[in-house]
């Protein structure tokens, strides 16, 4: 039997690049989801991360919560916990193993959902997501407007009455997308993201019509809540009815209690308005005919005021003030030029009075009375130091120990150069030297060394 073996044009993997290629294609395949289960093998390291399976009568998945998402769970993990985890599927690649990487956990049975949904809203919350400071004004006249919901449902039938009749002049594009369903969430990221990209609307109403919390849970996926959050234009959120929340209400910036409330919010109210601008029609009218009215007497009493001005009488009164501001201006010259000859003969006179000769005078004089003084200074700084000189020559020379050597002393040291002056550093035999006033020796001990006996 022939052997088989891979030809050239064959890629052959080894584990650790296998594993890698399979882990992208895990994580890139499956979204975050949900999964339901039995905690069982629970284990939590110093670490702060839990890590455990969750299995079924059938089945079993490997789970990890680490300790920044473990904190926040609310309740303490046992084994054999009926849970739900959410989370996104991964292999850890040194062992081939896949699993799932948690993000929250929540205790199984009635209630799941709500926990959920508050779980989600407090990450968001503290996260900012809600925050006033985030939100964007919706435009105060709408020239066109973007709908994200089912093209189907009762809500756009509701969205696009409600608007005809407030603002017929608004143009509306729908994007389609499920509200319901596991796909849901995905479509209408889809939507948002295109109504937004595309720049058409100038706001963009995003509304359903109501339902049980199943049925409305596609508004409380996290991805659709950081999708509305980072959109450019202004959005108004219309899901369920007055008593419905979901988590899209409270990242949009402005939440409707119904899609028609959506669709009131995000327009003016044009009946009102046309009302409104009657009454101002009106108004303008009257105005228009009082201010004309204003204006004829003002003109009529213009005119009178004209014959009584005659261009001749006005043409002399300004000669006669033009001459009148000729000779004060006249007089004004003459005094500025008198005060600045003024302060031209005192500058004349200060200078002359501290004239440069006169100064250099004066310094030559403080510089000699200087060179005298640092001539004396330096003499007597001079015999000071030579005094203070002999005196320290002579206190050295008094301890000098070349001093005592003239005295017929000697100073024994190791061939090192070290001084001997204990008995346990000589014993017989060893070398020394024996240091005289003029010249010194090398010796060797003759004897063990003894006491000095003092006679």
């Amino acid at each position: 039997m022939p052997v088989l073996a891979p030809g050239p044009e064959t890629h052959v993997y080894r584990p650790a690049e296998l594993n890698r290629e399979v882990r992208l294609h895990i994580e890139a395949g499956f979204p975050r989801l949900w999964l339901a289960g039995e905690i069982s093998n629970l284990a939590r390291p110093p670490s702060g991360h839990l890590y455990f399976t969750i299995k079924d009568a059938r089945s079993q998945v490997r789970c990890a919560l680490f300790r920044g998402n473990a904190a926040g769970i609310g309740f303490r993990p046992e084994n054999g916990m009926e849970v739900l985890v959410r989370g996104r599927l991964s292999l850890y690649e040194p062992r081939g193993d896949y699993q799932l990487i948690a993000d929250a956990l929540l205790e199984g049975g009635a209630g799941a959902l709500s926990q959920a949904f508050e779980a989600l809203k407090k990450k968001l919350e503290t996260e900012g997501l809600f925050d006033e400071s985030h939100k964007q004004s919706l435009p105060k006249w709408p020239r066109r407007i973007s709908v994200v919901t089912s093209p189907s449902g009762a809500a756009i039938r509701d969205i696009l009455e409600t608007l005809n009749q407030r603002w017929p002049s608004a143009e509306v594009r729908i994007y389609p997308s499920q509200v319901q369903g596991e796909a849901a969430p995905a479509e209408l990221i889809r939507a948002l993201k295109a109504a937004d990209r595309h720049g058409f609307g100038d706001v963009i109403i995003l509304a359903r019509g109501g339902g049980s919390l199943e049925d409305l849970w596609a508004f409380n996926d996290e991805q659709l809540a950081r999708t509305i959050f980072s959109l450019t234009t202004p959005i108004v959120c219309g899901v369920g009815h007055e008593t419905d929340f979901t988590i899209a209400d409270f990242v949009a910036d402005v939440r409707a209690p119904t899609p028609t409330a959506a669709a009131v919010a995000a327009t003016p109210d044009g009946p009102a308005l046309r009302l409104q601008l009657g009454r101002l029609d009106q108004q303008l009218l009257r105005a228009m005919g009082q201010g004309l009215q204003r204006r004829m007497q003002s003109l009529d009493f213009a005119d009178r005021r004209l014959e009584r001005m005659h261009p001749e009488r006005r043409i002399d009164e300004l000669t006669l003030r033009n001459h009148e501001l000729g000779r004060r201006a006249e007089i004004a010259v003459r005094r500025q030029i008198e005060s600045r000859e003024r302060l031209l003969a005192g500058c004349l006179a200060r200078l002359s009075a501290r004239h440069p000769r006169r100064q250099i005078e004066r310094a030559e004089r403080e510089a000699g009375s200087l060179s005298i003084r640092l001539d004396r200074a330096m003499k007597s700084r001079l015999e000071s130091a030579g005094q203070q000189l002999g005196s320290s020559l002579r206190a050295l020379n008094a301890v000098s120990p070349l001093a005592v050597l003239e005295r017929g002393y000697a100073v024994v040291r190791d061939p090192d150069g070290r001084a001997l002056t204990r008995q346990d550093q000589i014993t017989k035999g060893s070398p020394i030297n024996i240091l005289m006033n003029q010249f010194e020796v090398d010796a060797e001990v003759t004897s063990e060394p003894r006491e000095r006996r003092l006679k």
